[in-house]
């Protein structure tokens, strides 16, 4: 499974946004400027993301976004499946054999519990010394 420019650009918006949680609205053009990213792109990942409610936007001078819940109730796997879709490692299995299938099966499984255990706040949190489990990298 590989996810594209659209879920790690999103994960990025979501975890700038957790990091002023609090604070009031943050304007895209900000994490554009501070993470050197378009901010034409950001704007279309941002569109999917406040459709599944995830965030909210502030119109004004003083408008951008917002989490439209806590860090703690968003997790990676939220951004990721609205951006990218179902997390599949490999489609049309049905027409493996059963032991590739379970394979499968378990890849899936292991990708989507590291995504869903893992919070937009513990990824706004994090620094160098935070540790994770050894796997989360190895995904």
């Amino acid at each position: 499974m590989k996810i594209s420019t659209k879920g790690r650009y999103g994960l990025t918006i979501m975890i700038e946004l957790a990091k002023h949680y609090g604070e009031g609205p943050t304007p895209l053009r900000q994490i554009a400027a501070e993470k050197d990213l378009s901010e034409a792109y950001l704007e279309q990942l941002v569109s999917p993301l406040r459709i599944a409610g995830l965030v909210k936007s502030v119109r004004g001078a003083y408008g951008g976004y917002l989490l439209a819940l806590p860090p703690s109730k968003i997790s990676a796997a939220d951004v990721i499946k609205v951006l990218e879709g179902p997390i599949q490692p490999v489609e049309g299995i049905e027409n493996e054999e059963a032991a590739q299938q379970q394979l499968w099966i378990r890849i899936r499984d292991a990708v989507k519990n590291v995504l869903d255990t893992t919070t937009i706040e513990d990824l706004a949190k994090y620094n160098d010394e935070t540790e994770f489990d050894g796997y989360m990298f190895y995904i």
